[in-house]
């Protein structure tokens, strides 16, 4: 279990829309140096997670924190200063459909100040030639495909290397060999910055197993685990078999 300093800390979260409760009592930490990984059946509550952790969406009870600052009372000043060292993988892409690719995906290093041009034109070419990507440097969004935008929006949030880092279904509609690569990305970004962290939420097990060290299953709103792999065992069954595959776990593949 990772036992690094807490960066963010949500405390019997609850969230609704309307007269229906989508997130119920949600308790979770994510600490330094550590992957963790958000599962769980789609519509059950992840997404709506993410959005409370960096101030996108608020609760309406409990309370999120982020470095010690509680969101709900921040002020404006304080939650732009923390959002700059958040990237944030949007499910739908988000991207600003006025800017061209390389735009987008430089739009946070010309928000943070104190590169050259020619700096950001590098690091930009570099990621998108890694996203296999470099041929759509002046491609606006509405000429992209949804798994290229989805490399994009996967550009644009790791590409100023902050320490917090927020991946909604980073490898939805992409083909085996691109999200391998978003993975290895996901890792070799967590390495690459001191005392980063991450949540990845996604339905792709496989891959995460590689990367995650801990994970939160959110089903119907709660928090029904959280740990590492090695604890599912103990769980509730419902988790073995979201983790594992039912077909699998009952034959005794794990």
């Amino acid at each position: 279990m990772t036992t690094g300093e807490v960066v963010v800390k949500c405390s019997g979260v609850g969230k609704r829309f309307g007269g229906s409760w989508v997130l119920k009592g949600v308790d979770l930490s994510l600490r330094r140096n550590e992957v963790l990984g958000v599962i769980g059946p789609g519509g059950h509550g992840k997404s709506v997670l993410l959005k409370c952790l960096v101030g996108l969406l608020s609760p309406e009870e409990g309370s999120v924190a982020v470095e010690g600052i509680d969101l709900g009372k921040a002020t404006p000043q304080q939650l732009a200063k923390l959002r700059d060292g958040i990237g944030y993988l949007f499910q739908n892409y988000a991207l600003f459909d006025f800017m061209t690719v390389r735009e987008n995906v430089a739009f946070p290093l010309r928000q943070q100040g104190g590169l050259s041009d020619d700096e950001i034109e590098s690091r930009v070419r570099e990621i998108l030639e890694y996203m296999g990507l470099g041929h759509a440097l002046d491609l606006y969004p509405n000429e992209l495909s949804g798994g290229m935008k989805k490399r994009v929006g996967v550009g644009r949030a790791v590409i100023a290397e902050p320490p917090v880092l927020l991946y909604d279904d980073p490898t939805a509609g992409l083909d085996p060999v691109t999200s391998s690569k978003i993975f290895r990305l996901v890792a070799q970004m967590h390495a690459k910055i001191p005392n980063a962290c991450s949540v990845v939420v996604s339905h792709d097990i496989d891959r995460m197993k590689v990367i995650c060290d801990r994970y939160v299953m959110i089903y119907e709103g709660e928090v029904l685990f959280d740990g590492p792999e090695s604890a599912i065992a103990d769980a509730d069954p419902v988790v073995g078999d979201f983790f594992y595959g039912a077909v699998n776990k009952a034959a005794g593949v794990v």
